[in-house]
């Protein structure tokens, strides 16, 4: 009899000897608990370093192309930075690809520098290699400088139809964007 009376008073005072007590169940309770606020806490620094809902919508801008006439350029903005879009005319293509580029200060041939198939259309980050600033030339009346493409007032340089630095300071030529054409008629940058 001694051995039923121990078998009746186990630790906890369930006695049912399923082995799962109401501590254990209050344990794992807590466990849960805690971690779903540890979850809850954390979320807000988690997702505090994804971008900005501004910076996103920056991240592609699509342009449509259709009030571009053949000669025009436009300056759109693209991340805060300026976007030379040009039409170029079948004589500045001529003019772009007669070049010995191989003899150029950054060589680089016009055919690399824009989409195959659409010549015309030269799309350019508006910003010179020098120091930074915007080279006129996209606007109606502005200089575009010895080679009839853009012009940086701040220190002389001159790039061509192909937005390659041909005379001046700055080391390298215009930065292209990734781009793509997604109709005859629209091109989304970024």
């Amino acid at each position: 009899m001694a051995t039923s009376s121990k078998s009746a008073t186990m630790p906890g005072g369930a006695g049912h000897g399923d082995g799962v007590t109401r501590r254990d169940f209050l344990f794992v309770a807590a466990g849960a608990t805690g971690a779903v606020g540890v979850a809850a806490t954390a979320w807000p620094f988690l997702n505090n370093m994804n971008p900005a809902a501004d910076v996103l919508a920056l991240a592609s801008v699509e342009l449509s192309l259709n009030g571009i006439q053949v000669g025009q350029a436009i300056k759109v903005s693209w991340r805060g930075k300026p976007v030379f879009v040009r039409r170029r005319t079948p004589e500045e293509i001529k003019a772009a690809r007669d070049v010995d580029w191989h003899t150029l200060p950054d060589p680089q041939d016009d055919a690399t520098r824009v989409q195959k198939g659409k010549d015309e259309w030269l799309i350019l980050i508006g910003v010179c290699t020098h120091l930074g600033c915007i080279p006129l030339g996209t606007a109606q009346g502005e200089p575009r400088g010895d080679y009839n493409g853009w012009f940086c007032p701040c220190h002389g340089s001159h790039y061509d139809t192909s937005g390659r630095i041909r005379k001046g300071p700055a080391p390298k030529n215009l930065e292209l964007p990734s781009y793509t054409f997604a109709t005859d008629t629209t091109v989304k940058i970024g």
